[in-house]
């Protein structure tokens, strides 16, 4: 299991953010291995980001090639490029 962490910087109020990532949705869940997304707002002005949790590193690099990954910074006006962490799950506390 992998977990990749996107945290950008927005131009949009978060209201239309949420709008955005709302009609995105349905393209996140079929997309194939990931296995949970979370929405989240980070304490700093304008920023947020994009905690997925994927079944295997194909998944999430097969992710990252596709348009629905290259069409992020459009869909929510950021403002520079992303910061991404991946990181390898070791094992998780409850099944």
């Amino acid at each position: 299991m992998i977990i990749q962490f996107i945290r950008l910087r927005s131009n949009l109020p978060e209201e239309q953010l949420l709008s955005k990532a709302r009609e995105r949705e349905p393209q996140f869940k079929a997309l194939p291995g990931l296995l949970q997304k979370y929405y989240v707002k980070i304490a700093d002005p304008d920023q947020y980001g994009g905690i997925y949790v994927w079944d295997s590193p194909e998944s999430m690099i097969a992710f990252r090639d596709s348009e629905l990954a290259k069409g992020i910074p459009q869909a929510y006006e950021i403002l520079e490029a992303p910061q991404v962490e991946v990181l390898d799950v070791l094992f998780k506390l409850r099944e």
